[in-house]
C-alpha cells in the first residue's frame, strides 16, 4: 500500500476512502502506512491520537501536523530510501469532541414498580435525552472504544443502556417511597429525577473519558393497555364521580342492592331487609340506617300480607287462604281494629272484618253516634248495643 501524504476526518476527496458516519463519537484512518513528513489535518472541533505498539501520542489540537520521526521518536526506527522519507505504520485515531444533546435513551420493556399511594404494582416507562462530550479524549480510546473501527452512537446506547434503565429505576422508586406519590402523579417530579440521574451517571461516564453535560427524562407513563393500569384508572374515575355527586362507596353499594331488591317481585320484605341490613351492617351510621329503614317501610307494598309458603304468590293482608293455589294461610296480626266475632284484626279504616265479615263500624240505634268495634253501649247517649 502507497504511503499516505494526508490524513483528515472526513477524507480528502477522490482518496476513495468511505467517510466516517456523522454521528460517529471516535473513527480510526483505515489505513496505516505512514510515512515521514505526512501531514495530518486536525479539526477545530477534533482531536487525534497515534497509536505505536499499543502506546499512545498526543494528542494532536486543531491545526496541521507533520508526521516526523524527529519529533515523534517513539513511531519507529528511521529507515532510510531513496526518496529520504521514513516509513513507519501506525493507527491514528480522530476523536470528535462536539457536544451531542439529542442522544435519545429510553427503557426498552415496562419497569415494575410498587405504588406508594395505592400498594398495587405498575409497569413504569421512561423516555428522555441526553447531552455528551468526550472530555478525555486518551482514556475514551483506551477504555471504551478499544480494537473497533468506529464508536457511535448506536454503540453508545448499547453500552450503556443497561446502566441507565438500572439507575433511573432506583430514581423513581426512591423518588415514589420518599415523597408518598402516586405513579400517575410522578410527571410533576421530572425535573427532579432528572437531576437526580444526572448525578448519578455523571460518574459512570467520567470513567470512560465521556462528560455528560445535559440530561432529561422527557417522560414517565404507564401503558394504558395494562389491565392493572386500567383498573386503577376506572376506581379513580368512580371515586371522583362519587365526590362530586357527594356519596361514598359504601352508600354506593347500598344503593345498588335496593335497586336490585326492588326489582325482585317474588319477596315483598327483601327490599325493606336488604335497606335495613346494608343501612346497619356496613357501617354508614345510625342516621343512615334509619334512612334506610325509612326507605324501606315507602317501597313495602301497602295491605299485603305474607306470601304463600307453596306457591310464594302475595295474598291480601289476613287471608286464611292462598288466592292463587288454595293453600292454608296462616293469619298474621297487622294493626288494626279486632273483630270481636273472630278476633282477627282488620286495617282501621275497614267497615267489616276481613275474616267472617262481621261489621265493625256499628251505629248507636238511638243517637247513630259511631261504636266502637265490641262496644256494650253507645259512648254519648248509654243506650245499650243492640245484637244484629
Amino acid at each position: 500500500m502507497a504511503i499516505v501524504d494526508v490524513i483528515k476526518c472526513p477524507p480528502p476527496a477522490g482518496s476513495g476512502i468511505m467517510a466516517p458516519p456523522t454521528d460517529a463519537l471516535a473513527w480510526k484512518w483505515p489505513s496505516e502506512e505512514l510515512g515521514t513528513w505526512t501531514q495530518m489535518i486536525v479539526a477545530e472541533s477534533q482531536e487525534a491520537f497515534l497509536f505505536k505498539g499499543g502506546q499512545p501520542v498526543g494528542p494532536f489540537l486543531a491545526g496541521r501536523h507533520t508526521l516526523d520521526t524527529a519529533n515523534y521518536p517513539i513511531l519507529s526506527e528511521v529507515l532510510k530510501i531513496a526518496t529520504g522519507r521514513s516509513p513507519f505504520t501506525a493507527e491514528v485515531w480522530y476523536v470528535n469532541k462536539v457536544i451531542s444533546l439529542d442522544i435519545k435513551w429510553g427503557t426498552p420493556t415496562a419497569i415494575q414498580a410498587l405504588d406508594p399511594q395505592y400498594r398495587i404494582m405498575l409497569p413504569v416507562r421512561a423516555y428522555g435525552q441526553l447531552g455528551l462530550q468526550v472530555v478525555d479524549s486518551g482514556k475514551f480510546l483506551v477504555k471504551l472504544v478499544g480494537t473497533m473501527g468506529s464508536f457511535d452512537r448506536e454503540r453508545f446506547n448499547n453500552y450503556f443502556r443497561g446502566v441507565i434503565v438500572t439507575r433511573a429505576k432506583d430514581a423513581v422508586a426512591n423518588l415514589l417511597g420518599a415523597k408518598k406519590i402516586s405513579i400517575l402523579e410522578i410527571s410533576a417530579h421530572l425535573n427532579e429525577i432528572s437531576e437526580e440521574l444526572k448525578n448519578q451517571l455523571a460518574p459512570e461516564l467520567e470513567e470512560f473519558g465521556l462528560g455528560l453535560t445535559k440530561f432529561f427524562v422527557n417522560s414517565i407513563d404507564t401503558p394504558e393497555d395494562d389491565p392493572a393500569v386500567a383498573r386503577l384508572k376506572s376506581a379513580l374515575a368512580r371515586k371522583a364521580e362519587m365526590d362530586i355527586v357527594g356519596y361514598n362507596y359504601q352508600q354506593e353499594r347500598t344503593f345498588d342492592t335496593l335497586q336490585e331488591a326492588a326489582g325482585n317481585t317474588g319477596s315483598p320484605g327483601t327490599v325493606m331487609g336488604a335497606g335495613l341490613g346494608l343501612g346497619m351492617g356496613l357501617g354508614a351510621g345510625p342516621a343512615f340506617g334509619g334512612a334506610m329503614a325509612s326507605m324501606g317501610s315507602q317501597l313495602q307494598p301497602q295491605n299485603q300480607g305474607a306470601p304463600c309458603p307453596k306457591c310464594q304468590a302475595s295474598n291480601p293482608a289476613g287471608a286464611k287462604f292462598c288466592v292463587s293455589c288454595g293453600h292454608g294461610l296462616q293469619v298474621v296480626a297487622i294493626a288494626g281494629v279486632a273483630c270481636p266475632s273472630c278476633k282477627v284484626s282488620s286495617p282501621a279504616s275497614a267497615a267489616f272484618c276481613v275474616s267472617c265479615g262481621t261489621a265493625l263500624k256499628a251505629k248507636c240505634s238511638k243517637c247513630s253516634a259511631q261504636l266502637p268495634a265490641g262496644a256494650k253501649f253507645c259512648l254519648d247517649c248509654g243506650t245499650p248495643v243492640t245484637k244484629a
